[in-house]
């Protein structure tokens, strides 16, 4: 009787092996239909189905990754990508994610991480003329970028020098100001006390002039009663 119960169990445990397994291969059926058809948001949904009847599914992962990628949600696609590179065995589906991690990171410009997937996906399908070809192109684009970023660099510190040459200049006239302001003042003072001495002087000359007059006028009085 036991014999026949662990029997029983298996089969069971076998059938419900066996339709999870077709479960998740209909759900993998319909999305890519869909994805071909170029509804990715219903693709996505059959993909994720399909990853809960068999977390363990590198062709879900991929194809959710795609899917997402398709959608512009690179975050979600990169994370199934690397999911999928984590557990996956075969070569040319191991190539074919490095592949689409290479193309994401293109995108966004990330070419130096983008040519080490390139460099990986060759590893292991080495016949792949796409990914060469791409290698290829992002290393250009990133001897390109390091080029204008140089150029960059180069016309920030043309610029940093020609204002800190103006601040230098700008310094240098402060300075001089500053010093031409207390010999400005000072010739005004000087100005001021050469009028007054001036003036004095003047006075004098009229104090002078005053009595050399009385003198005169004295004398020529003088003169007359002597006469």
């Amino acid at each position: 009787m036991k014999r026949k119960i662990s029997v029983i169990l298996l089969l069971l445990l076998g059938c419900c092996s066996i339709w999870a397994q077709r479960t998740d291969r209909n759900y993998m059926r319909r999305g890519n239909r869909l994805y071909q058809d170029s509804a990715y948001v219903k693709a996505e949904v059959e993909y994720r189905k399909a990853l809960e009847q068999n977390p363990q599914s590198t062709d879900a992962m991929y194809n959710l990754g795609n899917s997402l990628m398709m959608q512009e949600k690179g975050k979600e696609a990169m994370e199934m990508f690397e999911s999928a590179s984590k557990i996956e065995k075969d070569k040319m589906k191991l190539a074919q994610i490095y592949h689409n991690v290479g193309v994401m990171l293109q995108a966004s410009k990330q070419y130096a991480q983008c040519i080490e997937a390139y460099k990986e996906s060759l590893r292991n399908n080495p016949k792949d003329d796409e990914t060469r070809y791409n290698l290829a192109l992002a290393q250009k684009l990133l001897k390109d970028q390091q080029q204008q970023q140089q150029n960059q660099n180069q016309d920030q510190q043309k610029q940093d020098q020609q204002q800190d040459k103006k601040d230098q200049n700008k310094d240098q006239q402060d300075q001089q100001q500053q010093q031409q302001q207390p010999q400005q003042n000072k010739n005004e003072m000087s100005k001021e006390n050469a009028e007054q001495l001036l003036n004095a002087v003047m006075q004098d000359e009229k104090n002078v002039q005053e009595k050399v007059k009385k003198q005169v006028q004295i004398r020529g009085k003088k003169l007359e009663k002597d006469w």
